[in-house]
């Protein structure tokens, strides 16, 4: 190789550097370099054709597609939707699942749907992007307690006030703890008649909206003073997440029943009588309790961002 070649590599390379990495026009590369346009261009192309440069395009529709199709069969659910973001960051993945979520809810809902509602930070993220659609004799319920003294909050107040105003529909609230310290305590309050009437309406509904929770210790469930330490060690052991607070193994079985006995709300199996059980939820670390969700048969239909979407495809033998 001789220097007249070694010099042109050297000036393709410091061109396809400032082009590429300082994201410099070519006009201000032929400045700096002191040489004229039309030779930085031909640099340019030197530099890819030698194979100095080499540009990946990633398409996404292309990866969403396949995973799509793969997701669809294996689980057997009836529709996947998924989101293109461009971290792994939970804000960004959150506001992207809620944008998708809500304009997948609002093309099925119809006049006189009941709809239940679970609660949460992805939760919040799809009723703040519902649009204001007025329906007829529709019904937003909430299908577990909500009520908790913790300094957090679970969004579930927010979350049935969204859903409402956005359908102008009525409200259904549990004014209840989701977990009771004691089943004795819940077992009481569910015979008073209006909360038998909140768990039947909860079980009426034709379409469910929920996420899905994690067991890492600063999850919500965790956060919000319904478990002892030993409950929450316990429950990190047993469990990969909660569905509706209420706890399942990798399996997608109940996890722990001595504390499912003492949750508000719909049970697992009602959601399988349901004509859409939606699931909204992504980030790494949801992605066990997605697999097992998914497993276990509580959703048909799935919400999910690209990057969850391919650690989901990784837990699929």
């Amino acid at each position: 190789m001789n220097n007249a070649y070694r010099k042109k590599i050297r000036q393709a390379v410091q061109v396809a550097k400032y082009y590429y990495d300082s994201e410099l026009d070519q006009s201000e590369i032929a400045k700096e370099m002191g040489l004229s346009r039309p030779t930085v261009s031909r640099l340019l192309q030197f530099a890819k054709d030698e194979g100095y440069v080499q540009i990946s395009i990633v398409d996404p529709f292309d990866d969403s597609e396949k995973l799509e199709e793969l997701l669809l069969t294996h689980y057997g659910l009836k529709k996947v939707i998924i989101t293109y973001t461009h971290s792994n960051d939970e804000v960004n993945i959150s506001q992207n699942l809620g944008k998708q979520a809500a304009n997948y809810l609002q093309e099925i809902v119809h006049d006189g749907d009941m709809i239940g509602v679970g609660f949460g930070e992805t939760m919040y993220a799809v009723a703040k992007e519902l649009r204001e659609m007025p329906l007829s004799n529709t019904n937003i319920v909430q299908l577990k307690g909500g009520e908790s003294h913790a300094s957090i909050t679970n969004y579930s107040h927010e979350v049935m006030s969204l859903f409402t105003k956005a359908f102008h529909a009525k409200s259904e609230i549990l004014p209840l703890p989701v977990i009771f310290e004691y089943q004795k305590t819940k077992d009481l309050v569910m015979r008073e008649s209006h909360m038998q009437y909140l768990m039947e309406q909860g079980r009426k509904t034709s379409i469910a909206v929920f996420t899905v929770g994690s067991v890492e210790r600063h999850s919500m469930l965790f956060q919000l003073n319904y478990f002892n330490q030993d409950e929450i060690l316990a429950l990190q052991k047993e469990a990969v997440g909660d569905i509706l607070s209420r706890f399942i193994t990798k399996e997608g079985k109940i996890a722990n029943q001595e504390i499912n006995s003492r949750t508000i709300g719909v049970e697992l199996e009602e959601l399988k009588d349901k004509a859409d059980t939606i699931l909204v939820a992504g980030g790494k670390r949801k992605v066990p309790a997605i697999h097992a969700a998914l497993t276990g048969g509580y959703a048909n239909t799935l919400v999910i961002d690209i990057h969850s979407a391919k650690e989901l495809a990784n837990l699929i033998d």
